[in-house]
């Protein structure tokens, strides 16, 4: 432990409550610091570690103010973000429509509860439905919700429409998918640090490679009368930015009329957007029977999701049988019609269409002078990423390398050690590109020679995860 940590528990002090029949819990508050400088971004991120779950392994750098694609931590240094909180801020951190409708709504009504009805949501499920051609909507809040929900509704739906036996649904999905870490999602998972330890897993899941339309074809045709659904990513995101082959969404889409089995698209990651079309499906021209939408659907002020569909497949859903006391809420509705109207209003998708040309060809120009460093770099729109090779960056990984990218002034996250995601916000501007590729490079050429000597002699990180589920090596 730490010795600021240390000093920093000795801080708290405690009272204890005592009653007639003996003591009751203690209950604590931190005592006034002495320290010059009490929300530095060391001290705060010791107040995380102490006080918080570690389930993250976060870039120690701390967010204290934002505006379009800039960050500045608590000592005031400027970043440029490469992140966008996982596609949520598309539309620029702290937007001023979007916060303008927050602190408009925040002060009339916040929630109702489905209980009741309220003003807002039902002008936001009209606009949603009519902008993405869909019949109806139903609201959660966040993208892992929004997945629960197509999942009970193609479940639903395969037992009282396609006549699938009781307990017997199955719900196809694809290796390396990324769909939230609730235990029915983790059930379809192969990232076994989503699943180890978390078990039984729930029944009722099988897998097919990402991108082979054959083997989809091949397990409709052999358990199709029990599949209600195909989930999937146009675009994996955590898997890393892996697009799949040309026309297999119209493949997909094919086989699923032919087998009645509902296409379900989880665009929380990819739509709004992101791809530089405003749904990833969009760039085969197909139709999905769901959509799941989140992230940036609310702008990155609430979280806000949704799943839409038609009516024959909704309807399935009565009430009492599925439901959030936050999803449809007043704020998040008028936040989400705000958030809506940026994308549309500042061509977003025309943005990231072209700025995500630019960003990888300066990322191209990078592996042409680090061909032994850099084996790919792929992505639409503003949604991109570079995957490196293991044996020539050994012993650093992709974590490294966004540490070095930090003290650069450019923030960006690693996936699966050998890949960094470059996703910034769609506000963000062609020179703030080229300053993030410009580090990039710098790290590349002077800062991963010193990393490895540095790191000479240590266990290099593994890249190769060999799936419980299949047993194969992924992401190799």
């Amino acid at each position: 432990m730490a010795a600021a940590t240390r000093r920093l528990i000795q801080r708290v002090s405690t009272t204890r409550l005592s009653t007639a029949g003996g003591s009751r819990r203690s209950y604590g508050g931190l005592a006034e610091s002495n320290s010059k400088s009490p929300s530095s971004s060391q001290r705060l991120m010791e107040l995380e570690s102490e006080f918080s779950a570690h389930n993250y392994h976060p870039v120690p750098v701390v967010f204290s103010r934002g505006n379009g694609s800039t960050i500045w931590d608590p000592e005031g240094k400027k970043y440029i973000d490469f992140l966008a909180a996982y596609s949520a801020v598309n539309q620029g951190h702290c937007h001023p429509k979007i916060i303008k409708a927050l602190q408009e709504q925040v002060g009339k009504l916040t929630l109702s509860s489905r209980a009741f009805y309220n003003d807002q949501f039902p002008v936001f499920a009209q606009r949603l439905t009519t902008m993405f051609g869909y019949e109806m909507v139903l609201p959660m809040n966040t993208g892992a919700e929004g997945v629960e929900t197509a999942l009970k509704i193609a479940r639903k739906w395969g037992h009282e429409k396609k006549n699938i036996p009781k307990d017997e649904v199955v719900i196809v999905s694809c290796c390396g998918c990324f769909h939230g870490r609730t235990l029915a999602v983790i059930s379809m998972s192969c990232d076994n640090d989503a699943t180890r330890g978390f078990g039984p897993l729930l029944p009722g899941n099988l897998k097919v490679d990402f991108g082979d339309a054959d083997s989809l074809e091949k397990i409709f045709k052999e358990k199709g009368d029990k599949i209600a659904g195909f989930l999937f990513e146009p675009i994996q995101g955590e898997a890393g930015v892996v697009i799949p082959p040309e026309g297999y969404l119209k493949a997909v889409r094919e086989l699923c009329t032919k087998h009645n089995v509902l296409m379900i698209a989880d665009e929380v990651q990819s739509g709004l957007a992101r791809s530089g079309k405003m749904l990833a499906c969009d760039w085969e021209g197909i139709r999905p029977d769901m959509v799941i939408l989140g992230k940036a659907l609310g702008g990155g002020v609430v979280p806000v999701s949704a799943v839409l569909t038609d009516k024959d497949v909704m309807l399935h859903i009565k009430p009492g049988q599925h439901g959030s006391t936050f999803g449809g809420n007043p704020l998040a509705s008028a936040v989400a019609m705000a958030s809506l109207d940026v994308i549309e209003e500042e061509k977003l998708v025309e943005r990231s269409a072209s700025l995500g040309e630019e960003l990888r060809i300066q990322l191209n120009e990078i592996k042409k002078q680090f061909p032994n460093h850099i084996k790919e770099v792929r992505g639409r729109g503003l949604f991109n990423a570079v995957e490196f090779n293991s044996e020539s960056l050994s012993p650093v990984s992709a974590y490294d390398i966004c540490l070095s990218l930090k003290e650069r002034g450019v923030l960006a996250k690693p996936t699966h050690n050998i890949i960094v995601r470059l996703t910034p916000p769609l506000s963000i501007s062609s020179d703030e590109l080229r300053e993030g590729s410009k580090a990039l490079h710098d790290v590349l050429e002077v800062d991963l020679p010193n990393l490895q000597k540095i790191n000479a002699g240590k266990t290099p990180v593994s890249h190769l995860t060999e799936c419980d589920r299949c047993g194969r090596n992924l992401y190799a």
